[in-house]
C-alpha cells in the first residue's frame, strides 16, 4: 500500500512533492551555511585576537624573588613554547654630544634583552635603521636626541657615572603599549603611558651596566619573563580566554607569590569574546527568520493541496483504511520530503559555501550545524505534513472531506485583535531595549562569563508575528468585504468581468491571502537584511577612517621638525585630492593627562568624515562652526564631562606645554559641547579645539598628522608612495591596512560571505515565496479554469482571470512587505547597535538589490501566470476527467 501511495503521488503531485522538498531544502541550506559562517567568524576572531598579541605573557618577577627559579617554572608550565628574561632599568636622562651641541633628555628606561628575543618575539621590535643587535634606540629616542648609527649615547645611572654606549640601529616598538604596562594593575585602572627614551641593550651588556646600581637602587630595575605561549586554542575567543586566563592564574598559584602574569594574549581574547557574542546574536537575528521563512513556504506548499488530500483520505477511510494506516502514509510522505530536501540542501550549503566564503567543506565544529541542519529540515517536513494530516483526520468526517467548497471561519485571533496588540508590544520592547544605558551583549572585563540580553530578540520577533498577522487581516478585509474595490480596480483590464473576477477571488480568498502574507514576509526578510548588511559595511568603511583619520594618515615622528610647506608638498603626491594637517599635544585638566586635537573647523572635512554621532545631542557642522566662530571653544569627550560636573558654557582651564619655556601653562577655553569620537582620536577622554588658538597660545603650530584623501581609491599605493618621499622621518598608515586589523571590534570581521549568503537566500525566497506559491495556488485550479472554458471563456477571458490573481499577490504582498521590511529595518539596526562602531548617523538602503529583488519577483510571478494561461488552454473535458 505504501509503494501505491508513494508511485501515485509521484505520478500524480510531482509538482507539490518536489516544491515541498525544496522549502524544507532552503530552510536547511540557510541554517547549515549561517552555522558554518558563525563557527568560522568565531575562529577568525580569535586568530585575529592571537595575532595582535607580541608577547603572550609578561611575568613579573617579584623582588627578591629567585629568578633562574621563576623562568624555570614558565619554562615548564603547558602550553608555553618559549621564553626570554627581560631587564628593565630606569635611567635618569639620556645625552648625545654633537660638535659644540649636546643633547639632553629626560628620564627612561633602559631594556636587557636576550640574543634571540627578536626571533621568538618579532611583532615586537622593527627596525628602521641600522643593525637588528647590539645598542638599538626607539624611533622617539632618536629624534629627540638627533641620533643616528654610530653615534655614542650616555646613559644616566642612578649613583653611577654615566654609560658609554655606541648605536647600532633605530628600532619602532609598535606593542610600546604592552611592553611598559604596569603588570598586576587593577583590572579597569588606567592604563600608563609608555616611557619617551628608551634604549635596547643586550642583555650581558644591560647586567654590566645596571646590576651594579641595582645593588644599591634595587627599587630602579626589575625583571620580566616572557613567555610565548602554544596558539592552538578553542576556536571560540570564550572558550580560549576561559583556557589561557586559568593557565595564568595556576602559574601564579604555583609560583607562590614570586611571579605576576601580565596576560596579553587574555586580555586580547577578552575583547573578542564580546565580538564572538554579538555574532551569535546576528546568526539569531538574520539567520532564524529566513529559516522559519524557509519552514512557512514549505508548510504553504504543502497547504495548496489540503483539499484534494482530505478528499484521497476521505475515499481511503471509506474503502476500510484505518487512522493509523492513513497516518502511517503521511509520515511516509513527510520522510521522503524530510529526507530528500535535507540531503538537497546540505548539497546545496557545501556549493553556497564554496562559492561565499571559498570553503571547501564543514569542519568539525560547523559539522555539528550540519547535521542540526539536518534535523531541523526532518521536523519542518514532519510537522508540515504530519500534524495538518492528523487534524484533518480529527476535525473532518469522510463527507466533509469529499466537499470541495468550505466557507472560511474566521480566526479566534482577528477577532479578538491580537494583531494590534501584537504589534503594540513590539513597540514598548523595542523602546525598552533601545534605552539609554541597555546593553544588548555585557562582557565584563575579567570575568570568565557572557550575559547576553536575548529579551532583545522579543521586539523582531514580535513585530515579525503581529506583521504577518496584520497583513493577513488586511489582505482578507480587501478580498472578502473589499471585494468591490478589486473590482473596479481591475475593471480597466477585465471589462464587465470584473465583479465575476472579484468574486471568484473573494471565494479563494484564503489561499490568496496565505500567498500575499509569505510574499510579503519574504520581502520584508531580503529588505531588512539587505539594509543591515549595507549598514554595516557603511559603518565598516567609517571604523576604519576613524582610527585611521582618513584615507591616508602621515604621523611626524615625534620631536621631528616639520617643514611648513609639508601639506603642500604631500598634495602633490600623484592621486592625492586634499591634504589637512592636524595639531595633537598633550594638556592636562586636573591631575588627568589627555590627547588634544587642534583642527582647522572650515576645512577639517576635506579630508575626512565627520559623523553626527560623534557629537551627542549636536551635529558635526554645527559644533564646527561654532569651532569656528569662536576659537576658544572647546569639545570634551562625555567621560570629561561627568568627572569634573561641566555645564555648557563653563570656562575650562587646561595645562598645556608651551614651545618657548617647555614648560606647561595654564589656557582657557569654553566647554561648547561633547565628543565622542574624532579621527585618529583614543577611544577614551580628548579635546577638540581649534587649532589657530592652540597654536597662538602654546607658541607653536606644527601638527602631529596629514590626513591626506584619496577619493578612496589606491590608498595602499598612495602610501608608499608617500613612505618612500618621507623614509623613516614619519609613519604612514593607510585605510586599506587598517579596515582588516582594525582592534578587535566585530567591524575586523568580514561579513561578505556572511552577506552574499543572506541576500542570495533572501532572494531565493522572495521569488519562491511569490512564484512557486502562485504556481501551486493556480495548479490546484486547473479545475475550475476547465469548466470556464467548457462554459464558454476565450482566451482574453482566462488571462484575465489569472492575472487579476497575480497583480493582487503581487501589489498587496510587495507593499505589504516593503512596509515590514522599513519597521523592521529600522528596528534591527536600532537594536543591534553595539555591533556598529560608530553607530550610524543614517540607515544605508541597498536600492540596487531591492530593486533587482523586486523586479525578479514581479518577473516570477508574470512567467508563472503566463504559464497558467498556457496551460489553461487545454481541452476542457480531459482536464475535468482527470482532475
Amino acid at each position: 500500500m505504501t509503494r501505491i501511495w508513494l508511485a501515485g503521488l509521484l505520478r500524480r503531485n510531482p509538482a507539490r512533492l518536489l516544491a515541498a522538498v525544496l522549502g524544507v531544502g532552503i530552510a536547511v541550506a540557510l541554517l547549515a551555511c549561517l552555522g558554518s559562517f558563525l563557527t568560522r567568524s568565531q575562529a577568525t576572531m580569535t586568530d585575529r585576537a592571537v595575532r595582535t598579541v607580541a608577547v603572550d605573557w609578561q611575568v613579573q618577577v617579584t623582588p627578591g624573588a629567585n629568578t633562574a627559579e621563576v623562568a624555570r617554572l614558565i619554562a615548564a608550565s603547558p602550553g608555553v613554547r618559549a621564553s626570554a628574561t627581560v631587564g628593565f632599568a630606569d635611567t635618569s636622562g639620556l645625552s648625545l654630544r654633537t660638535g659644540s651641541s649636546t643633547q639632553n633628555t629626560g628620564p627612561g628606561v633602559v631594556l636587557g634583552l636576550p640574543s634571540g628575543y627578536r626571533s621568538v618575539f618579532p611583532a615586537e621590535i622593527r627596525t628602521l635603521v641600522g643593525a637588528d643587535s647590539g645598542v638599538l634606540l626607539a624611533q622617539q629616542t632618536a629624534a629627540n636626541l638627533h641620533a643616528a648609527p654610530g653615534d655614542t649615547i650616555s646613559i644616566g645611572r642612578a649613583g653611577l657615572p654615566p654609560a658609554q654606549v655606541v648605536v647600532a640601529g633605530i628600532v619602532d616598538l609598535p606593542q610600546a603599549n604592552s611592553l611598559f604596562q604596569t603588570v598586576g594593575a587593577p583590572t579597569g585602572a588606567q592604563p600608563t603611558a609608555p616611557p619617551d627614551n628608551v634604549v635596547l641593550l643586550p642583555d650581558t651588556r644591560w647586567h654590566q651596566l645596571f646590576d651594579p646600581m641595582s645593588a644599591g637602587r634595587p627599587d630602579l630595575s626589575s625583571t620580566q619573563i616572557h613567555a610565548q605561549r602554544s596558539h592552538a586554542l578553542a576556536p571560540s575567543p570564550g572558550a580560549a580566554y576561559a583556557a589561557v586566563s586559568a593557565a595564568a592564574r595556576n602559574l601564579e598559584a604555583r609560583s607562590a607569590g614570586t611571579a605576576v602574569v601580565g596576560d596579553n594574549l587574555g586580555a586580547a581574547l577578552d575583547a573578542a569574546r564580546g565580538d564572538a557574542a554579538y555574532a551569535q546574536v546576528l546568526f539569531l537575528f538574520l539567520g532564524v527568520p529566513g529559516a522559519v521563512l524557509a519552514a512557512l513556504l514549505t508548510a504553504t506548499i504543502t497547504s495548496a493541496g489540503a483539499s484534494r488530500r482530505r478528499a484521497e483520505q476521505a475515499l481511503l477511510r471509506a474503502r476500510g483504511a484505518s487512522a493509523g494506516q492513513l497516518l502511517g502514509l503521511a509520515g511516509v510522505e513527510a520522510a521522503v520530503i524530510g529526507v530528500t530536501g535535507s540531503a538537497l540542501g546540505l548539497l546545496a550549503a557545501t556549493l553556497v559555501d564554496y562559492v561565499a566564503t571559498g570553503s571547501t567543506g564543514p569542519g568539525a565544529t560547523a559539522l555539528v550545524w550540519y547535521l542540526g541542519a539536518a534535523v531541523a529540515g526532518i521536523v519542518v517536513a514532519a510537522v508540515t505534513v504530519l500534524l495538518p494530516a492528523r487534524r484533518d483526520l480529527r476535525d473532518h468526517t469522510i463527507a466533509a472531506g469529499r466537499t470541495q467548497i468550505e466557507h472560511p471561519r474566521y480566526p479566534v485571533w482577528a477577532r479578538l485583535g491580537l494583531d494590534a496588540l501584537i504589534l503594540i508590544c513590539a513597540g514598548l520592547v523595542f523602546i525598552a531595549t533601545t534605552g539609554t544605558g541597555y546593553q544588548l551583549v555585557l562582557a565584563p572585563e575579567g570575568v570568565p562569563s557572557i550575559s547576553v540580553s536575548y529579551w532583545a530578540f522579543a521586539g523582531p520577533a514580535l513585530l515579525w508575528i503581529g506583521a504577518a498577522l496584520a497583513t493577513w487581516r488586511v489582505a482578507d478585509l480587501l478580498l472578502g468585504p473589499g471585494r468591490g474595490v478589486i473590482a473596479r480596480v481591475v475593471r480597466p483590464v477585465t471589462g464587465r468581468l470584473s465583479g465575476i473576477i472579484a468574486n471568484g477571488l473573494s471565494r479563494q480568498r484564503r489561499p490568496l491571502v496565505r500567498a500575499i502574507v509569505l510574499l510579503a514576509l519574504a520581502v520584508a526578510f531580503a529588505a531588512s537584511t539587505a539594509t543591515f548588511n549595507a549598514t554595516y559595511r557603511q559603518q565598516a568603511e567609517a571604523d576604519a577612517q576613524l582610527t585611521n583619520g582618513a584615507d591616508v594618515t602621515v604621523t611626524p615622528a615625534p620631536g621631528v621638525a616639520v617643514a611648513p610647506d609639508t601639506a603642500a608638498t604631500l598634495a602633490k603626491v600623484p592621486g592625492v585630492k586634499a591634504v589637512e594637517p592636524i595639531q595633537h599635544r598633550f594638556a592636562y585638566i586636573g591631575a588627568d593627562l589627555q590627547d588634544l586635537y587642534g583642527v582647522r573647523p572650515a576645512t577639517i572635512t576635506r579630508a575626512t568624515a565627520l559623523q553626527d554621532s560623534y557629537f551627542p545631542g549636536a551635529t558635526a557642522a554645527a559644533l564646527m562652526g561654532t569651532l569656528g566662530a569662536k576659537p576658544d571653544s572647546i569639545l570634551v569627550s562625555a567621560e570629561t564631562v561627568k568627572d569634573f560636573q561641566l555645564q555648557l558654557g563653563d570656562p575650562v582651564t587646561l595645562r598645556i606645554t608651551d614651545t618657548a619655556t617647555h614648560q606647561p601653562r595654564p589656557v582657557t577655553f569654553h566647554y561648547v559641547g561633547v565628543v565622542n569620537e574624532f579621527p585618529t582620536a583614543p577611544k577614551d577622554s580628548f579635546f577638540v579645539a581649534n587649532a589657530s588658538y592652540v597654536a597662538a597660545q602654546t607658541g607653536s603650530g606644527a601638527p602631529g598628522a596629514f590626513l591626506v584623501d584619496t577619493g578612496g581609491t589606491d590608498s595602499a599605493a598612495i602610501a608608499a608612495r608617500i613612505q618612500s618621499m618621507v623614509g623613516t622621518s614619519a609613519t604612514v598608515t593607510d585605510i586599506a591596512t587598517v579596515r582588516n586589523t582594525v582592534g578587535s571590534s566585530l567591524t575586523s570581521v568580514d561579513l561578505a560571505g556572511l552577506t552574499r549568503i543572506e541576500l542570495s537566500f533572501a532572494l531565493v525566497l522572495a521569488v519562491g515565496a511569490g512564484g512557486l506559491v502562485l504556481a501551486l495556488g493556480l495548479s490546484e485550479r486547473r479545475r475550475t479554469y476547465a469548466i470556464a472554458t467548457a462554459l464558454g471563456a476565450k482566451s482574453t477571458h482566462l488571462r484575465a482571470m489569472i492575472f487579476s490573481e497575480t497583480g493582487v499577490i503581487t501589489v498587496v504582498g510587495i507593499s505589504a512587505g516593503a512596509v515590514t521590511g522599513s519597521v523592521l529595518s529600522v528596528m534591527l539596526v536600532k537594536v543591534l547597535t553595539g555591533v556598529f562602531d560608530p553607530p550610524p548617523d543614517t540607515i544605508a538602503v541597498p536600492w540596487l538589490y531591492l530593486g533587482s529583488v523586486t523586479a525578479l519577483t514581479v518577473g516570477a510571478l508574470a512567467v508563472v501566470s503566463t504559464v497558467a494561461v498556457v496551460a489553461a488552454h487545454r481541452p476542457a473535458i480531459p482536464v475535468i476527467r482527470d482532475l
